[in-house]
């Protein structure tokens, strides 16, 4: 090990300590490692000395191999020998071994901005368990919902228009990856951790219904509990994965994914990201989608709106994310700029007259709440022919109305369709 310019021997000790001899000083120096809330510092003791006299060397991140300290309280000889006209010194770390996940954890640390989520700061999952080698407790996270049945689902579900004919039409799965790639992108400018921002975002809608909204609005008008679907989302991450055992995941990223509707707030800016990030996509995507159905063109923006954020779909999503970035940069907020702010909202309600509540866009809805209703009531007066999980549910307590709630919600509009025809739509008879 070289420090201030001196080679030193190093010995290995039992845990955490390093035994240092400096050669020429006849000074041997003990280096225990102490963890902080913000990471941990080497405490670096003469034993030499009478009295043991100390001197603490403040924020020596080991990450690689070559790093930086200062030293911030020192007897005036042992200072002498850690810094050189009082500035920082240079530490060689060899020998001083941690494994990746820990490497990629000091990565943050040393280059996240200071109002980031760091994963080794995370408060954790409901179920203890023991940390990945490799990998990161959101990167974790990220990989858990990713390789999901619920989240493979989302490919059947719809996100606006029901059962298109066409191939390019938004699905909820592509809605997620095109909320996923916002947040990211901002995430990285902002420098956020990008693990946490992608857990959430892939994680957002887990608990879609089929039919996209209006799915939601018949589950939460008939079941006397409700239904909401970033609610669902975490039941379904919390409770229903993986037969009932869940997914256990980090309190950060349940946060984000119950909060990220514009009535939630999440605790984390990783969380806010997401949360803007779907207004985002789901404004830009859903008029592409408008336009590619006929229902409206470019040309329809109000003057007033496109004149602050662009007339075409792409010149919008650039402004927002541009915006977004530029006004939260450096600061402990993510936010809008006032007139950008206001021009999405105004986007927003111009959705919702023409596209949203457009009676020829929205023809079927009626019809699936129907079947929503309809699958409901059928399943609640028959809970003997719900899947076995489910009844397990129930077995451990859960109201029947949740769980009759939780088997449909979790429906593709395919599957939907098909229980419908399969319990009230005769078939024909072949003798």
């Amino acid at each position: 090990m070289i420090f201030a310019g001196n080679l030193l021997a190093v010995f290995g000790l039992p845990g955490e300590g390093k035994v240092c001899y400096m050669p020429g000083r006849c000074q041997v120096y003990f280096f225990t490692k102490y963890y902080t809330k913000e990471g941990f510092y080497w405490n670096v003791q003469n034993i030499n000395s009478i009295g043991g006299s100390l001197f603490y060397l403040e924020r020596l991140w080991i990450y690689g191999t070559v790093r930086f300290v200062r030293t911030v309280a020192a007897a005036a000889s042992q200072a002498q020998l850690a810094i050189h006209d009082n500035r920082l010194c240079l530490l060689y770390a060899e020998g001083i071994q941690m494994n990746i996940r820990e490497n990629l954890e000091q990565f943050e640390v040393d280059y996240l901005s200071p109002y980031a989520a760091h994963s080794r700061n995370s408060r954790g999952r409901q179920r203890k368990e023991e940390q990945c080698d490799i990998r990161p407790v959101y990167q974790r996270d990220r990989d858990r919902i990713l390789h999901s049945k619920s989240f493979r689902r989302l490919k059947d579900k719809t996100q606006v228009f029901l059962s298109p004919e066409g191939d390019h039409y938004r699905t909820r799965l592509t809605h997620t990856l095109e909320v996923s790639q916002n947040a990211r992108t901002i995430a990285k400018a902002l420098r956020m951790n990008e693990d946490l921002v992608e857990a959430i975002a892939l994680g957002h809608d887990l608990g879609h219904t089929p039919f996209g909204h209006a799915g939601e609005r018949a589950l939460n008008e008939i079941c006397p509990y409700g239904f909401c679907h970033s609610e669902q989302s975490v039941r379904t991450v919390d409770l229903l994965e993986k037969g009932g055992a869940g997914l256990n995941l980090t309190m950060e990223v349940r946060d984000g994914i119950r909060n990220h509707q514009t009535k939630g707030m999440p605790c984390t800016l990783e969380g806010r990201i997401v949360r803007f990030s779907d207004k985002i996509a789901y404004i830009h995507h859903d008029m592409d989608d408008a336009i590619r159905a006929g229902i409206l063109k470019d040309t329809d923006v109000p003057k007033e709106i496109g004149d602050v954020i662009g007339y075409t779909t792409g010149e919008r999503l650039d402004h927002f994310i541009h915006d977004l970035v530029t006004t939260s940069y450096g600061k402990e907020d993510i936010r809008m700029s006032e007139p950008v702010a206001m021009a999405m909202q105004k986007l927003r309600r111009f959705m919702f007259e023409r596209v949203y509540e457009n009676k020829e866009a929205k023809s079927e809805e009626g019809k699936a709440e129907v079947l929503m209703q309809t699958l409901y009531s059928y399943y609640k007066k028959h809970l003997d022919l719900l899947p076995e999980d489910f009844k397990n549910l129930m077995r451990k307590g859960e109201p029947e109305e949740k769980v009759v709630c939780d088997y449909i919600g979790a429906m593709t509009d395919r599957f939907a369709i098909a229980k419908y025809e399969e319990i009230y739509i005769p078939k024909s008879w072949h003798g």
